[in-house]
């Protein structure tokens, strides 16, 4: 049942006064932390954040993002990590494998997963990982934490936090929301489509029963509890505390964590950095973007315009660009974002529509289809005109989930092969959804290492790539989630970003 977002929030216990300090804690105590010589005796380990795909910094700001993770690159990121020129004690690897078969991914994870042993094996420093997944629930779960522990033990508890203020994502009562900005109301996850997902579909808003939902077995009823937003409220840290400490042992729980802001969220870390120093205690996080950022201590900043970004100025033998939309999400949001984009934008914006059809109908149709759209987008950001790039919007899907993973590549693939052919630099590049910023940033723009530089509206992430061996070294990226913002927002960040 949907509720009246105002009441609800309004009805909540009041934050305690201490709420306020309690993300500087977190920081105090992770500087504390690389102050000291050495770090395998500290209790607060290394964050890596495993985000499934590129949308989980949308918090976050100067941290690096890795694409690759071979046991060199990610030693190196260790040692950078735990310098004072890194502003945060963690950084994230990309593994996109929401885009994945099941098995597939659990092999990714556990790769992953083992090379960060090994890295931690030659540096000395400690890590946790955090699987950061979507807010609204979909992705591999409980698979991603099960490839974990299989690599890196069992942990005592599996926190479950998908809370999102910035895309209205609350969790009260155990049940999950999202928000509706246009009417006001909380929806239940399960009531809203992102849980009519074609692979990743639920019944469940609860998080408890969730969490049973998805465990197909595997996770009992009695193995869930959760944390209130009482116990955070009223109880405050201590009581928080008290709650882990005493999670019985030899047994894994899952823990759902409620949160109507960010204050609770930071009052669960710190608790949560207590339980593992002073209980022994370990968590394995399967969470939203507001958790990482709690954990590694990040204040929020305000949007970035792009005079910030510190783009070359145009001269006369180099006008400047048009800028670059490409679109490949399918949700809901994403086609009305679209929509508001190309009827406000007028002739501002050429639109190039990719027929999903076409692209999945021979190789003939599909490679005639990316080279038109090449022409036409070259032609208009070389005499400084917007374009955007996105697919038919009507919904193809499989005979199953597999299907419809296979026929979601394809039509990435597509995407792909049109920014990777692309001759003109534009300005700068949005893509639109998450499997869609990831195949745009590590295989047509070739990323290895970004820095997240901030956000180009609240919970849309902003990168940047300076790696020579990069296709456009400098170029402001924006990784637009497909279920972020209000139907205006994509407009007014292209709208505040035109030449």
């Amino acid at each position: 049942m949907s509720l009246d977002l105002t009441s609800t929030l309004a009805a909540l216990p009041p934050l305690p006064t201490e709420a306020s300090g309690y993300r500087t804690q977190v920081k105090t105590a992770l500087d504390v932390q690389r102050s000291k010589a050495t770090t395998a005796s500290s209790a607060i380990p290394l964050l890596v954040a495993l985000d499934d795909d590129p949308t989980g910094t949308q918090t976050c700001h100067d941290v690096s993002v890795l694409t690759v993770w071979d046991v060199p690159t990610l030693v190196d990121q260790f040692v950078r990590s735990n310098t004072k020129a890194s502003s945060y004690y963690g950084f994230f690897i990309l593994t996109n494998s929401r885009a994945l078969h099941p098995e597939p991914a659990r092999a990714l994870i556990q790769d992953i997963c083992r090379n960060l042993q090994r890295a931690s094996e030659i540096t000395g420093r400690p890590f946790e990982v955090v699987l950061r997944g979507d807010s609204t629930l979909r992705g591999h779960f409980p698979l991603e934490p099960e490839a974990v522990e299989s690599v890196l033990g069992a942990a005592d508890a599996w926190v479950l936090c998908p809370f999102f203020l910035q895309g209205g994502r609350y969790t009260i009562g155990d049940v999950h929301y999202v928000a509706d900005t246009e009417t006001n109301k909380l929806v239940p996850a399960a009531e809203t489509p992102f849980a009519k997902d074609a692979t990743f579909g639920y019944k469940s808003s609860n998080l408890r029963e969730y969490a049973v939902e998805k465990g197909k077995g595997a996770i009992l009823p009695e193995d869930v509890t959760s944390i209130s937003i009482d116990t955070i409220r009223v109880g405050g840290v201590p009581a928080i505390y008290e709650q882990l400490r005493n999670l019985p042992t030899g047994k894994r729980t899952v823990v759902a964590i409620n949160a109507a802001a960010e204050e609770d969220v930071d009052a669960v870390v710190l608790a949560l950095m207590q339980a593992a120093s002073q209980a022994g205690k370990k968590f394995l996080f399967r969470t939203g973007a507001a958790f990482v950022s709690a954990r590694l201590g990040i204040v929020p900043i305000d949007p970035l315009p792009f005079s910030a970004l510190h783009a070359p100025d145009p001269t006369p033998d180099t006008p400047t660009p048009g800028g670059l939309v490409i679109a490949g999400s399918y949700v809901p949001k994403t086609t009305a974002q679209l929509s508001v984009l190309t009827c406000k934008s007028g002739d501002r914006l050429s639109t190039v529509v990719l027929s999903v059809n076409e692209l999945l109908s021979t190789p003939e149709s599909a490679n005639a289809a990316v080279a038109s759209a090449i022409a036409t987008a070259e032609r208009d950001i070389a005499r400084g005109q917007d374009v955007l790039v996105m697919t038919s919007r009507d919904l193809v899907v499989g005979a199953d989930e597999a299907a419809s993973l296979d026929i979601g590549a394809t039509v990435a693939r597509a995407l792909v092969d049109f920014l990777t052919s692309l001759s003109v630099k534009p300005r700068y590049v949005i893509a639109k959804g998450g499997i869609t910023s990831s195949d745009m940033a590590t295989k047509a723009l070739r990323f290895r290492r970004a820095l997240v530089v901030g956000q180009a509206a609240p919970g849309v992430p902003l990168w940047r790539c300076d790696e020579p061996t990069s296709k456009w070294p400098g170029l402001p990226y924006v990784v637009f989630p497909g279920n972020v913002g209000s139907n205006e927002t994509l407009f007014d960040v292209v709208d505040k970003w035109r030449a």
